[in-house]
């Protein structure tokens, strides 16, 4: 190039390094043209020097950028629009991605006069003059340090291959990437020895600490990273760039909301701090904080990312749409909602994450509205912001507790409600909502308790009525209507009863007492399908049950009987019988219900391996016969039934074969067993 004509040597060799140095430096990096948040280690400013080698630089010595810089004669770099904080993460960077260096970023040429000689090479370089004194040095992943950190004593940093002389430092370049100490921390290698012992002895130093903790940030350390940034704080609290870092790795501990305190306060000590703005507006936005997002977004006087205004637009259509379906009781048109909402950008927000829980527990469909509410964090939606957060008109906190106590009262704990809705009315006490359902509570736990001591006291048909009362104040309970199901049930009213449950049910599907409850009363109607329905479901859930397998038992026998079938000599239980004699065995397969014959020898080890498992079937399946059979003591059942493999499984009913498994596994054994259980 012709710019470049008339120069010497060396100065050539260094703008070559200069331009290796800025390829290797990312600050920016785009994906799908969504910029995406990583590292930003400190883009370079106009004030900074490229080469440690120049000599006496005009450079403003504050924490930001602004001025210009005299590179050579008649050469000044304008000043920037606005400030910029050295060290800072950027809004768009990621520890996972490289880093490119953002355009429109000029770096200053070297004016120095020295030579640098790559010592690879086998040549030498010719020292400095001994008078003049570096400028500046080259950090771990290019940047380039501030004129005042040059009096510091330099370190080896590791950057690439081959070695060569940096003013007083020197760069190693014998490897790549973190190295693990001794004592098994991860970090930079700083003249030998890991970061973090490094960082012990120059503590006093918060440059040092800040530059540790990018470190320790760009390899996803980012516990290590914040205790870094904030020893950094603790030193120069009023340096706006820390907060800002500090920012970065909350957010990646996903502890979003004092990352909003912290750019909330980098933006307090540099009120024209542009992506400190547009970090807090990404995290407002992250929240489902439209309007503060916009403010920060839109900041005046800078051009607003496209991508985020168009996040920021889908989010607010979504909210909107979700507070009306909320408002008319449309819990369906609420889910879909919210869904779209957090699918748009809003996926940190716990108000969001509240209303899905709701609308869940609307749709009655519990299991998963609680599993939603289980994800939300209330330690998190505890911390104060100015202004505070609100969502369909109720303070953020207030919105958390209030649909945790109907959380609660789904679930039965009315006492853990009773104190969910006492805190929400304490932070939001004049919110209707609130208020509404903190007395529709109360008088829900006064029916409950009042229902409960009628009902210890044998008083079934008042017991009935104050449940009644509290259902007719809480018509989704299903804990209610199941203690009402109870009292029919005293009462001899099993049709009621089996209503209730019904209801019960229909709100909770899997709420085992309300089933255990309609078995019994139909039992008590002498609907038999219908109760040993109900206790084949609990009997799966609950495996171990004894007094509930007998009932199922019964239920079975019953069932048959009502069928007109033969149910002589059907006994429930036992356990394995062991038979010798072919008279025995004809007769004990010949009786009612279903006989398991386990055809086995004591010398075998896959019959020694299978028998305990036969043991757990006996006590599962009460109403199977199980009957083993070793071949060598009753030969003749063996020659009878032409056993020659063992082990063998035969299932018999009414004295007929109806199955032959020969060496099953467990799985295919106790399926056939299920499916002949009567």
């Amino acid at each position: 190039m012709s710019s470049f004509s008339g120069k010497p040597t060396s100065e050539l060799g260094l703008e070559a390094l200069s331009n290796g140095l800025r390829n290797t430096l990312t600050i920016y990096k785009e994906e799908n043209g969504v910029s995406v948040n990583k590292p930003d280690f400190r883009e370079l400013e106009a004030a900074s020097p490229v080469s440690p080698l120049r000599t006496q630089p005009t450079t403003s010595s504050s924490s930001s950028s602004s001025g210009s810089v005299s590179v050579g004669p008649n050469q000044h770099i304008p000043r920037k629009p606005y400030s910029t904080h050295s060290g800072e993460l950027s809004v768009e960077s990621s520890p996972s991605t490289a880093r490119n260096f953002r355009s429109g970023h000029t770096r200053s040429r070297s004016c120095g006069s020295h030579h640098l000689i790559f010592s690879g090479s086998g040549s030498v370089s010719s020292p400095p003059p001994a008078n003049v004194a570096p400028t500046g040095n080259i950090c771990p992943s290019g940047r380039i340090l501030k004129t005042g950190m040059a009096g510091r004593a330099a370190k080896p940093e590791v950057l690439g291959s081959g070695s060569g002389r940096y003013g007083h430092g020197s760069i190693m370049r014998g490897g790549l990437g973190p190295k693990q100490g001794p004592d098994g921390s991860r970090g930079l290698m700083v003249g030998g020895e890991p970061a973090k012992k490094a960082g012990v002895r120059s503590s006093s130093d918060p440059e040092e600490l800040k530059r540790m903790g990018n470190d320790c940030y760009k390899n996803g350390h980012f516990a290590e990273a914040l205790s870094l940034y904030e020893k950094a704080i603790a030193m120069s609290p009023s340096n706006a760039a820390y907060h800002f870092n500090r920012a970065a790795a909350l957010m990646g501990l996903r502890r979003f909301l004092e990352a909003v305190r912290e750019c909330e306060e980098a933006i307090r000590l540099d009120p024209g701090y542009v992506k400190a703005h547009h970090r807090l507006g990404s995290l407002l936005l992250s929240l489902g904080q439209v309007e503060s997002a916009r403010e920060h977004i839109c900041f005046p006087g800078h051009q607003p990312d496209p991508v985020e205004m168009h996040k920021l637009q889908l989010v607010e259509k979504h909210l909107s749409k979700c507070s009306e379906a909320r408002r008319l009781g449309d819990w369906r048109g609420t889910l879909c909602e919210v869904d779209a909402a957090i699918a748009a950008g809003a996926d940190a927000s716990p108000q969001l994450c509240a209303c899905r829980a709701e609308a869940l527990l609307k749709l009655h469909q519990l299991d998963d509205a609680f599993s939603a509410q289980s994800n939300i964090t209330m330690t998190e939606a505890s911390i104060s912001l100015n202004p505070p957060l609100k969502i369909f008109g109720m303070l953020l906190e207030a919105y958390l507790f209030f649909v945790r106590t109907q959380v609660e009262l789904a679930k039965g704990r009315y006492d853990s409600a009773l104190a969910a809705i006492e805190k929400a009315g304490k932070i939001d006490p004049h919110n209707a909502e609130t208020s509404k359902l903190l007395n529709t509570v109360r008088l829900v736990c006064r029916a409950r308790a009042r229902g409960n001591d009628l009902f210890k006291s044998e008083r079934f048909t008042e017991a009935c009525s104050a449940y009644g009362d509290g259902l007719r104040l809480d018509p989704s309970n299903s804990v209610l209507y199941c203690n009402r199901a109870a009292c029919w049930f005293k009462l001899g009213q099993w049709q009621r009863s089996v209503d209730d449950c019904n209801q019960a049910l229909r709100i909770q599907p899997n709420y085992l007492k309300a089933l255990l409850r309609r078995a019994l009363s139909n039992s008590k109607l002498e609907r038999w399908s219908e109760a040993v329905r109900d206790y084949e479901v609990l009997r799966r859930e609950l495996p171990d049950d004894n007094e509930l397998a007998e009932s199922l038992f019964h239920a079975q026998v019953a069932l048959k009987k009502s069928l007109g079938e033969d149910v002589y000599n059907m006994k429930f239980g036992g356990d394995v019988e062991s038979v010798s004699g072919l008279e025995q065995f004809r007769a004990t397969i010949s009786s009612s219900g279903a006989s398991v014959v386990h055809f086995r020898s004591g010398t075998n080890l896959q019959c020694k391996h299978i028998s305990p498992f036969v043991d757990s079937l006996c006590s599962r399946y009460p109403s199977i016969n199980f009957l083993q059979v070793d071949i060598e003591e009753g030969h003749a059942i063996a020659h009878a039934e032409n056993v020659r493999i063992v082990p063998t499984f035969k299932i018999y009913k009414r004295g007929s074969r109806v199955k032959e498994m020969i060496c099953p596994s467990p799985e295919v054994l106790e399926s056939s067993v299920r499916h002949y259980s009567i």
